[in-house]
């Protein structure tokens, strides 16, 4: 037969480390009180766990008048703290030990001075305080219990029956310590006041209450410190409690429980940043937001970009450009000089791969600024620009604002209201860097439109043979003219058919450079055509990769951050 173990939960450790983890993603994301109150309770937890685990600490605290002193010294057998009907009485904590030796520096870390020897026996590794009174007037008395309430392995609240329903105590201490049930007790003291069946009602009212602040299974104790009524029954819960040295573990992991809690509360509410809008039921991840970015969202923001930067402009300068160049260096040679005439039109841009006149590493002096603004109409900071493209238009600028706002909502669609503003933050949080970087892309990708292909050589090559041929035809013929003008006899003259040589290269070679420079327009047109739609191509890839690294990484970068924050709050609370 096989055993089955109970399976054990994650350690307090990894605890701890996974609650720290999540403070620190919550950084500047959360309201800072809840992320330094995570942080305290991980340092907290690390100095208890340094120091005595075989002593327990558990505090009497209470309203005035509930006698807790004198259930103090009821359970020390001494009266170590005074009791009288002047209040407050107790102004300050003080401790008594059961077996105390090597708990001095637990309870100098508590800070309380006052330490009274309670002897050995059942309750050995007992530190037992009294503190002040939770509702105190003075206000260092409230204070040191709130102080001491945090630190402290057991909570043993005393309550009188007139007292027992007190708000301060259910809504300042009791409900918000409802994940610390494990290490809770509620005494109701002074029942000999009361008849038999006003203390079960009590009880049962008590009992009530504790539900509704979430403190349920917790023990709630009938005792009389003046009778002795009930202090065996919670002597020996002590005694139990003590004795298993669990408590302060128990303590440190409701410490963590709730630390993360907080964490979760403040993950939802709509003041971690401005702008946070919290959206009802939500608590996911956005996924669908996410999935979008690579999609739609982030083809609309590449073609707004794209219109920014003036790509379209851009793909016709590449196609004209190509045309122009070609014809330079394929024309005719009679000819083709008068097109040196015409600008270049890449050049122009200044998209031709070449610094013009005043460049300067990181920019071009005198280049025109480029300008795209940012999101929520603040303009982006103007940039010498390394093209002389035009810049963005308002419709444009409006554009990329419109699709970088669209990328923040849909990767923010799902997220608590703190979240979702950061992940709206992170998509406008490079913006102003987008026209540079555009720009430089834009540079960069149209430097390739501007390389010769081969064939312009060989076509260039043939034109100054043809050119070569007509000249000596056109040289042949005048040496004829000049022999006939001068009477000289004239030397044989070869013939192609009827036609002289002379005139076969002059007209042919006319004819023939012509036709050549005809074939390479229409060659350039067409080869003018594929480079610009492959140069649209790559600069929507190139800019689509800014927008990539400038706008989506960032969200991406923050919606992992916070799956891996929902992730270690998990492990914290141990989900």
């Amino acid at each position: 037969m096989k055993l089955l173990r109970r399976k054990e939960g994650p350690s307090l450790d990894s605890r701890l480390a996974a609650l720290l983890e999540a403070a620190s993603l919550a950084e500047g994301r959360l309201p800072e009180q809840a992320v330094s109150g995570a942080r305290s309770v991980a340092e907290r937890a690390g100095a208890r766990r340094n120091l005595s685990v075989d002593h327990t600490v558990a505090a009497l605290a209470g309203a005035t008048g509930s006698g807790k002193s004198s259930l103090y010294n009821a359970l020390a057998g001494a009266e170590l703290a005074a009791v009288g009907v002047t209040r407050p009485t107790t102004s300050t904590a003080q401790a008594a030990l059961w077996d105390g030796e090597g708990a001095g520096p637990l309870l100098d870390w508590l800070d309380v001075p006052q330490r009274h020897a309670a002897g050995a026996g059942d309750l050995s590794g007992l530190i037992l305080l009294d503190l002040p009174d939770h509702d105190s007037i003075r206000l260092s008395h409230r204070l040191e219990v709130d102080r001491l309430v945090e630190l402290v392995d057991l909570l043993v609240w005393v309550v009188d029956p007139q007292k027992y329903a007190d708000a301060a105590l259910h809504e300042r201490y009791l409900r918000p310590l409802a994940a610390h049930r494990d290490v809770t007790v509620v005494v109701l003291n002074q029942v000999d006041r009361l008849p038999a069946q006003a203390v079960d009602r009590c009880l049962r009212d008590m009992r009530r209450l504790l539900d509704d602040d979430g403190m349920q299974g917790v023990p709630v104790l009938a005792v009389s410190a003046r009778t002795g009524t009930g202090l065996p029954r919670l002597r020996s819960l002590l005694q139990d409690r003590v004795s298993e040295r669990k408590s302060w573990s128990a303590r440190l992991a409701a410490d963590v429980t709730t630390a993360a809690t907080h964490l979760t509360t403040a993950g939802r509410a709509s003041e971690g940043l401005p702008g946070a809008a919290e959206k009802p039921g939500s608590s996911g991840r956005g996924t669908e937001g996410a999935a979008q970015l690579t999609g739609g969202l982030g083809r609309a923001l590449t073609g707004a970009l794209s219109q920014a930067a003036g790509v379209p402009l851009v793909v016709e300068a590449v196609a004209k450009g190509h045309r122009h160049r070609a014809i330079v260096a394929t024309g005719w040679p009679v000819t083709r000089w008068l097109r040196r005439f015409r600008p270049d039109p890449l050049r122009r841009l200044r998209v031709d791969g070449m610094a013009p006149q005043g460049a300067v590493a990181g920019g071009v002096t005198g280049a025109a600024g480029r300008e795209i603004e940012g999101p929520g109409g603040e303009p982006g900071s103007e940039i010498v620009g390394r093209t002389s493209v035009p810049a963005a238009s308002a419709v444009q600028r409006a554009q990329v604002e419109t699709a970088i706002r669209d990328v923040g909502e849909a990767a923010a669609s799902g997220l608590p209201g703190p979240w979702a503003a950061a992940v709206r933050h992170a998509a406008r949080s490079r913006s102003q860097e987008l026209a540079d970087a555009v720009d430089r892309a834009v540079a960069r990708t149209s430097a390739g439109a501007t390389r010769r292909p081969r064939w312009w050589r060989a076509v260039n090559a043939l034109q100054w043979l043809v050119f070569a041929a007509m000249v000596a035809g056109a040289l042949w013929l005048g040496v004829l003219f000049a022999m006939d003008y001068l009477r000289l006899p004239q030397p044989p003259l070869p013939t192609a058919g009827v036609v002289p040589w002379p005139t076969v290269l002059l007209v042919g070679g006319a004819l023939a450079g012509v036709l050549v420079a005809l074939l390479s327009r229409l060659a350039a047109w067409a080869g003018g055509r594929r480079r610009a739609r492959r140069t649209s191509r790559a600069l929507r890839a190139a800019i689509g990769q800014v927008g990539e690294d400038l706008v989506l990484d960032p969200v991406e970068a923050e919606l992992d951050r916070y799956a891996r924050f929902t992730d270690a709050l998990g492990r914290a609370r141990a989900d």
